[in-house]
């Protein structure tokens, strides 16, 4: 993974004038034996990332996701500790890059021992993410709020206070206003983070013009809603992106947002929404208009 690229004397000479000297002994390094002429790193790019021929099943929905511009839009860079709360897609662009950058990914799970299904999950993105040398050395962290199985769990994010730089998480929001844990969870992220960290959130938008709905059963959540439990956290808003702006996306499709693609679910046979149902209008569609909002905590 990590690429090597041997530094030409003849080329930095002809560049710069005067050769650099070789720190170790003093000597020009035009003098030096190509062969010992100093190597310098060349670090994985974000573009090499993403380009990367492992990445072919998931590329189909970069245009979509956008993660070159939204990572950069986060500002994620090299030598920062970023976690992802419940990664997936985003997994095989920000390990290797972090891994190659002096940066540590932490992937954050749900934690071991709740259901059988939910220890399946953890096990099997462990699994998948082993290789230490493309994906580098993956810390791992937990975290869980509302209930499983009827039974309430208490909210909790196991990384330490003032741990991580960033906090990324995609599509997610809606998942805790389901389950009535979404001011926990912002409070859980901001005591996490680094003074001056950034939170930040990718979530289908649901325009302002609309009811929100408090538990999002739809999917969809207004900016200004997100905006508000970020603030009540102690979060400051930086700004906002339409880097994954969809002006297609209606956000009032008969099953919400998983009407439209990836899920493309459909209507149950014989309900009210199956009649005159058009799969292929919700495909053309895309996948859903999504806010991009960033976040920092204060320093």
């Amino acid at each position: 993974m990590k690429r090597l690229l041997l530094l030409s004397a003849m080329v930095l000479a002809a560049c710069s004038g005067d050769a650099p000297a070789d720190p170790a002994t003093g000597a020009s390094v035009a003098e030096m034996p190509a062969a010992e002429a100093p190597a310098v790193e060349a670090r994985l790019t974000l573009a090499d990332t993403i380009a990367h021929p492992r990445r072919a099943d998931d590329a189909a929905r970069d245009r979509f996701r956008n993660p070159a511009e939204t990572l950069a839009f986060f500002d994620v860079g090299p030598g920062q500790t970023v976690a992802e709360i419940w990664p997936g897609w985003y997994t095989p662009i920000i390990a290797p890059y972090l891994a190659d950058n002096e940066g540590t990914y932490v992937a954050v799970l749900f934690p071991e021992g709740l259901t059988e299904g939910l220890d399946n999950r953890v096990q099997a993105f462990k699994d998948r993410y082993a290789d230490t040398d493309t994906f580098g050395t993956i810390e791992y962290g937990s975290f869980i709020g509302g209930a499983v199985n009827d039974e309430p769990v208490p909210t909790a994010l196991s990384l330490a206070d003032n741990s991580v730089d960033t906090i990324l998480t995609f599509r997610n929001v809606h998942n805790w206003m389901g389950r009535g844990y979404a001011e926990e969870a912002f409070s859980e992220f901001y005591r996490a983070l680094k003074p001056g960290g950034t939170l930040g959130v990718v979530e289908h938008r649901l325009p302002e013009t609309r009811v929100q709905d408090p538990r999002g059963a739809s999917g969809y959540v207004q900016e200004s809603y997100m905006k508000a439990l970020a603030a009540d956290a102690g979060f400051e808003f930086v700004e906002s992106s339409d880097v994954n702006a969809n002006p297609l996306d209606t956000a009032d499709h008969p099953m919400g947002v998983w009407t439209l693609p990836p899920r493309s679910r459909l209507p149950e046979p014989g309900s009210a929404d199956a009649n005159g149902f058009d799969s292929e209008l919700y495909k053309n569609i895309g996948e859903s208009d999504r806010a991009t909002l960033k976040f920092r905590k204060p320093e």
